[in-house]
């Protein structure tokens, strides 16, 4: 690990932490390799600034604007039939490559782009890709940013949804999903009354996972639908999108 650069840790009551995180939620925390005293690290824990307020989408978005053409390696990706901007909030390959795969012309651009400069483009459809932060600070992250643009709110999970297998309902095909999922924020249910759809909810909290606004051709999920490297159960989302660029 050493020679390869990589953080590890040892001498830690590990079922002891995670009783700390069962009870209190998720916590900031310290790894550290200078031998600073316990007492110096907790009152470094204590000082980092937390997930709330926090904008990391415009850190790790692209500068420029640029065009993807790789499909999912080994196969033949279908002619492409439209054009779609993807708005790079920390978007993962993945969707790229699924979007190329299903016919889709691909061009991903900044996350601070105007969205006059988007729709100059004409696109048939516009992605808004996943990314970290708190989607209430940097008003963005995908399913998060159409929720407060109609008149949503969002708020921080006690310990967030990670990895993989999560068990989501979708209300429109009345199935159950596996899911990827990592994020530690989650849309108000109550605050969507009225406003859209909840179209897919977890089932392990209740939570929201996905909404839909059909008459604007609107819809977004909270968790990975590319699911790289799986489960692949929710890859039919971007057929979905294609069928409603072509309005059926």
């Amino acid at each position: 690990m050493s020679k390869n650069n990589v953080v590890g840790i040892e001498g830690i009551d590990t079922r002891k932490l995670v009783r700390i995180l069962r009870t209190s939620g998720a916590q900031m925390g310290v790894i550290d390799s200078t031998g600073a005293s316990a007492a110096a690290l907790v009152e470094r824990a204590r000082k980092a600034p937390g997930m709330e307020g926090q904008d990391l989408a415009s850190k790790v978005s692209t500068g420029k604007r640029y065009r993807w053409e790789q499909g999912i390696e080994g196969r033949e990706p279908q002619p492409r039939k439209h054009e779609v901007v993807v708005v790079d909030y920390g978007v993962k390959r993945g969707i790229l490559r699924q979007l190329v795969d299903i016919g889709c012309g691909v061009t991903v651009v900044p996350s601070n782009t105007p969205a006059s400069e988007i729709l100059a483009r004409k696109p048939d459809g516009v992605v808004l890709s996943n990314g970290p932060g708190d989607p209430a600070a940097v008003i963005c992250l995908g399913n998060q940013i159409l929720a407060l643009a109609m008149g949503g709110r969002t708020y921080k999970l006690k310990f967030g949804h990670r990895g993989a297998n999560h068990p989501v309902r979708d209300v429109i095909g009345d199935k159950i999903d596996l899911t990827s999922q990592n994020h530690g924020f989650a849309v108000d249910a109550k605050s969507l009354e009225g406003k859209v759809q909840v179209t897919h909810v977890n089932l392990y909290d209740g939570t929201v996972e996905g909404i839909a606004a059909p008459d604007l051709r609107m819809f977004a999920v909270q968790y990975h639908p590319e699911d790289s490297p799986g489960p692949h159960d929710s890859r039919y989302l971007f057929r979905r999108f294609v069928r409603m660029i072509e309005g059926s």
